[in-house]
């Protein structure tokens, strides 16, 4: 989900993660086969798409790449975060994609202007996630879908059983709440879905599971960075939740994680397909 590294607001909510480079790399290795594959049949060549909170841009790019010619629009929160999203549209040279700034709580778009309304862990984030919904819906055609799959941080399960972890994740649960957001979002979609107005939704859940030596390096490596750097860390701080010498526990127990041969994490994920 699009934000920026200061205090900057995100659609009502302020953007826990942050845009520090160890943020962007969790975010660049996502794709519709492993972020969407749950909306990857109705990816069809022609169809028109919205993609909500676009970020680093690689689910954008796949997705714009599979339904060409149809044209995506990726809605980003600033000029900043848009230009990372152009970037990695320019890297794979697609010409159908075009950013732009703007709230999902009030989306600048006509009624039923798009096929596909797509949100890739952007409800967890967002102030009043049933309003974003209805906007979704009111610029989805009739018939088409609204789509959006979150993460749920109380379904996070991991092996070793490293207390600092479970210190990491009390903090990130108290952080992203104290910024307006819903960390368990996964677990309300089918809720906040029906709060407005769907009635048509097709429920799943999907998870990535971490379990060898190089998706741990990606993950253990980027929140031992991101603890120590990115807006998660100072706010930590700010609010004097923990201390340096805490974040550096937590830092080096995603790096003890990281390099345990029997290392594993599974991370559970909900995902709506609602009928505009």
């Amino acid at each position: 989900m699009g934000g920026q590294q200061g205090n900057g607001n995100v659609m009502g909510g302020r953007y826990t993660h942050g845009y520090h480079s160890s943020v962007l790399r969790s975010h660049s290795n996502r794709t519709v086969e492993n972020s969407a594959a749950y909306l990857a049949a109705a990816l069809q060549p022609g169809v028109k798409l919205l993609d909500v909170g676009s970020g680093a841009g690689t689910i954008t790019a796949d997705m714009a790449a599979r339904v060409a010619p149809g044209r995506v629009v990726a809605l980003e929160l600033t000029e900043e975060s848009c230009a990372l999203t152009q970037a990695e549209v320019a890297r794979h040279g697609l010409g159908n994609v075009h950013c732009v700034v703007g709230d999902v709580h009030a989306l600048d778009f006509p009624d039923g202007h798009f096929d596909i309304v797509h949100a890739h862990q952007v409800l967890q984030h967002v102030g009043d996630p049933v309003q974003a919904l209805r906007e979704m819906k009111r610029v989805c055609r009739p018939g088409g879908l609204v789509a959006a799959r979150d993460a749920d941080y109380a379904g996070f399960i991991w092996y070793p059983l490293l207390g600092e972890l479970d210190e990491w994740l009390g903090w990130y649960q108290r952080a992203a709440r104290a910024n307006g957001g819903e960390p368990n979002a996964g677990r309300f979609l089918l809720h906040w879905a029906q709060r407005a107005g769907f009635g048509q939704i097709e429920c799943s859940s999907s998870t990535w599971c971490l379990a060898t030596p190089e998706a741990r390096g990606w993950w253990g490596g980027m929140w031992a960075d991101r603890i120590l750097h990115s807006r998660i860390g100072a706010q930590l701080l700010e609010q004097n939740w923990a201390t340096q010498a805490d974040l550096q526990r937590i830092s080096d127990a995603w790096r003890r994680w990281m390099a345990a041969e029997d290392g594993w994490m599974s991370i559970v994920h909900g995902e709506i397909l609602c009928r505009a």
